[in-house]
């Protein structure tokens, strides 16, 4: 069985990563928290597609870091962890960095559908219709690793799932066609949101008018979530880019991996409390309120989206 060796960092240097990494994510996890506070106290966002998607974007980077958290902190202090805890654990933050791209292109979609079909883009786009899209980005993240969980139950014995072992997805999903497997739909994933993207982008571009303000920061959302999809492929590179500077510089392999994982893993769940909670004019003014009670009274509660 071929399983990815991890050595121990000494003791101060094992608290002050653990340290960085969950003051850090917990910060972003507060900001996250707050963004779907204030979606959820006010109705203006939970009856916007637009907001809803959004929202659900924000929930899976927060599962996604809580997990992260909760794995690293774990294997400093006991190393290994039981398989069958750790199986969970890790589909969970496979499903929801999944989730990620899928949730991107259905937003580049409502951009499209909100400049180039005005008139049907409220009957399109219902709060109905918003949240069965989202059960089924669930839906295909969960299908698409089940597979290797029925696999791993078909071919391990019971004893295999009582035992321990350093809770990397290499380490537990261990058969090779899985790893193609992966490969080729992380690959089929980015494919379809590029192609989404792109299609969205410049329906929005050649059928809008140019100076239309709303299609100009159609566009440009557009774009973010491209960005923010450079991001999520970066996830797919992380093995890869461990292995390699590992190679060039064996001797420094924790810290390689600790600070690729930071980068990845941690930092892009900043760029989405940034898309809509600072850039988004409502949002923004919400979140001012929530921030700064005292001056509630500046921003009324019919305020208008820019």
């Amino acid at each position: 069985m071929n399983t990815t060796t991890v050595n121990r960092d000494p003791l101060h240097v094992a608290i002050l990563k653990n340290v960085i990494t969950v003051a850090l994510s917990l910060a972003i996890i507060y900001i996250n928290g707050t963004l779907v506070h204030v979606f959820r106290k006010h109705q203006v966002f939970n009856t916007n597609s637009r907001y809803i998607l959004y929202i659900h974007l924000v929930i899976n980077d927060i599962i996604m870091l809580a997990m992260m958290i909760l794995l690293q902190v774990l294997s400093y202090i006991l190393f290994t962890l039981n398989v069958s805890f750790c199986i969970v654990m890790l589909m969970l933050a496979v499903s929801t960095g999944l989730n990620n791209p899928l949730t991107l292109a259905a937003m580049a979609l409502e951009c499209y559908l909100a400049i180039c079909f005005p008139l049907r883009h409220p009957q399109i786009c219902t709060v109905r219709k918003t949240y069965i899209v989202i059960t089924m980005i669930w839906v295909l993240s969960l299908l698409t690793i089940l597979p290797d969980l029925f696999i791993i139950i078909a071919t391990r014995p019971a004893e295999y799932f009582h035992s321990s072992a350093f809770c990397l997805w290499a380490n537990v999903f261990t058969d090779p066609i899985l790893a193609k497997k992966k490969d080729v739909t992380n690959i089929l994933f980015l494919v379809i949101v590029w192609l989404i993207l792109f299609y969205a982008y410049f329906k929005i571009l050649f059928a809008a008018q140019a100076a239309s303000v709303n299609a100009k920061k159609a566009r440009n959302t557009v774009l973010l979530h491209g960005f923010q999809l450079l991001l999520c492929m970066l996830s797919y590179i992380h093995s890869i880019s461990i292995q390699g500077l590992s190679i060039l510089f064996p001797k420094d392999t924790l810290a390689i991996r600790y600070v690729i994982s930071l980068l990845i893993q941690v930092m892009p769940r900043l760029i989405s409390p940034m898309v809509y909670g600072i850039r988004d004019k409502m949002f923004r003014q919400y979140l001012i309120r929530y921030w700064l009670p005292l001056n509630s009274n500046v921003y009324p509660e019919n305020v208008q989206k820019s």
